[in-house]
């Protein structure tokens, strides 16, 4: 636990955006940067931070954090990302949406389409798309994951077979250096992979938070994409990687 209360704080201030910086800290709190570097190094000790050049992330671990927390996380980027993605979308389409708070910021931009079929393995998803009454909303067959009302495993593997979408909207957990999306539940990755194989044009949603984690299972390689939404440019070797794969890159 935080050993006082601006560490709390702090860590409030990193769930939210995601990760921090030692300046901004300093000026928030009116203290020395070395009582941040502090503060950081101690909640780095004790796992609930990680330290980086300038500041700290949240450790790679963030899977474990509680859904309701995720959401929260880098709101306003989500926000963002998800309407100039929803925008990409046309009425009178197909679209799969799978399991993330990102897609479904996708989902909550989707609401004024007109003649949307849209098809999901994210219980939340099909809530929000349900009161878009110009949307048919078919949701996919499989386990139910309580954790996040995500549907999958097999059934929801074969389901998705069933079909040919216009659009796909992924997101992911993590994205490293060699252009590869991860994740770390090996079923919702093979749902993943379905949809990315059934779909003409395929959308990766994903903040900047997802640059700095790791994941254990490899969806698919940003080569295999359309689009990759996200809130900040991706590193040079990244932006390098889409522009000889003739995957856009859109920053909002």
């Amino acid at each position: 636990m935080a050993e006082n209360f601006r560490q709390t704080d702090i860590l409030e201030i990193a769930q939210s955006e995601g990760r921090v910086s030692v300046d901004d800290l300093a000026d928030r709190f009116n203290i020395s940067v070395q009582t941040i570097r502090k503060d950081l190094s101690e909640l780095a000790d004790s796992g609930q931070l990680k330290r980086v050049h300038g500041g700290a992330i949240l450790p790679s671990g963030v899977a474990n954090i509680g859904y309701e927390d995720r959401r929260e996380l880098n709101r306003a980027a989500k926000a963002a990302i998800a309407k100039r993605c929803a925008a990409d979308i046309p009425d009178n389409a197909s679209v799969f949406l799978n399991i993330g708070t990102s897609t479904e910021a996708v989902a909550r931009e989707l609401l004024s389409h007109r003649n949307l079929m849209a098809v999901t393995n994210n219980m939340n998803i099909a809530q929000i798309l349900g009161a878009n009454p110009d949307c048919e909303v078919i949701v996919a067959g499989g386990t139910l994951r309580r954790s996040d009302g995500g549907l999958t495993g097999p059934l929801t593997v074969q389901m998705i077979g069933q079909f040919k979408f216009d659009y796909a909207v992924i997101g992911c957990s993590a994205l490293d250096q060699d252009g590869d999306i991860l994740d770390f539940d090996l079923q919702e990755v093979g749902v993943s992979q379905a949809i990315i194989a059934q779909s003409r044009e395929r959308f990766l949603v994903a903040d900047t938070t997802k640059f700095t984690r790791a994941a254990p299972v490899r969806i698919a390689s940003l080569r295999d994409l359309t689009r990759f939404y996200t809130d900040a440019a991706p590193a040079k070797s990244i932006t390098t990687k889409c522009k000889r794969w003739s995957t856009e890159v859109v920053v909002t």
